[in-house]
């Protein structure tokens, strides 16, 4: 794990299941040190670990940077694979290429605020995707 002195961004490598794992863990406590409820920490970590994993399996393995905001955190997941030949098609619920349900790219979409990706046929993918901590809401008060 490696940690930015100039901003609040921690990069971790993705090259196995274990690597999986300690993303996971990472992304969550992350949230919750943020002020992310349990339901958009679940959120959050459910998109980081589909990504992840498709930065696994699909790209060959690379990174997640991590970087904490002003009431966020933004991931970013980037590898060196084979890239995404039709986005579109890739974006579509139900498309997979593997043994999945074909909701990983388009359900991580669905789980925070901001998503982009750019991928290029050989030469890589990134994703990058922020979700933003909010308020709880406040009980109503009673009316008589």
């Amino acid at each position: 794990m490696q940690t930015s002195p100039d901003t609040d961004t921690t990069r971790l490598p993705i090259g196995s299941d274990i690597d999986l794992a300690w993303v996971r863990q990472q992304v969550r406590q992350r949230a919750a040190d943020l002020g992310f409820g349990l339901v958009q920490q679940t959120k959050l970590v459910t998109a980081a670990s589909e990504l992840a994993r498709n930065t696994l399996i699909h790209g060959g393995g690379g990174h997640i940077e991590m970087t904490a905001l002003e009431r966020g955190l933004r991931l970013t997941f980037t590898d060196s694979g084979p890239g995404i030949r039709d986005i579109e098609q890739a974006m579509t619920d139900g498309f997979t290429t593997g043994n999945g349900l074909g909701l990983g790219l388009s359900g991580a979409k669905r789980l925070v605020q901001d998503f982009s990706i750019d991928s290029r046929p050989c030469q890589g993918t990134t994703i990058t995707i922020t979700a933003w901590a909010t308020a709880m809401p406040h009980p109503r008060a009673d009316h008589e």
